[in-house]
């Protein structure tokens, strides 16, 4: 028979935005693990876009797009569409770890409860159409345009071929 157990004080914190001097205005995108990266895109790239049919107002220069724990790997997928659909984009990466504290109590009574330890990651990813500083830790210049250049416009791609025999 399974003892069954559930959690309690199982809060994910939110993390604290590791960007200090971020000016007002600038949009932040919280991405958790059942978001839809559609959803998420959609609002985002409308507000970066420069839409002058709404009334006169511009896009945003800047969004920072923040997950943590299974998050992570979707917060990534975000600002990399966003980097290849609006391009020029100078990227700031930081990734920080969160104490996280489980306890599971069990259901059929009695006073039996396990707590858990355990380290979260977080990521916070800066996208800006301004510059940002080099010399930061986490900084990436925009894409350069390399196969571009290299390839006459077309990204190659190489292929090697290996027999059966190799792969054991």
């Amino acid at each position: 028979r399974q003892h069954e157990c559930r959690a309690r004080n199982r809060q994910i914190p939110a993390p604290t935005c590791p960007f200090p001097s971020l000016p007002a205005g600038v949009l932040k995108m919280r991405v958790k693990e059942g978001s839809k990266i559609r959803n998420l895109m959609g609002f985002a790239m409308a507000r970066m876009q420069n839409d002058t049919q709404n009334a006169g107002q511009t896009g945003l220069r800047q969004v920072v797009f923040t997950g943590s724990g299974r998050a992570v790997t979707k917060t990534i997928t975000c600002a990399e569409i966003m980097k290849r659909k609006l391009g020029g984009l100078h990227q700031m990466t930081k990734l920080q770890y969160k104490g996280l504290r489980e306890v599971w109590e069990s259901q059929e009574g009695g006073d039996s409860e396990v707590t858990v330890h355990r380290t979260l990651p977080s990521i916070s990813i800066l996208l800006s159409k301004d510059p940002l500083d080099p010399l930061e830790p986490g900084y990436q210049p925009p894409e350069n345009g390399l196969w571009d250049e290299r390839n006459g416009g077309e990204a190659s791609q190489v292929v090697e071929k290996r027999s059966v025999d190799s792969w054991r």
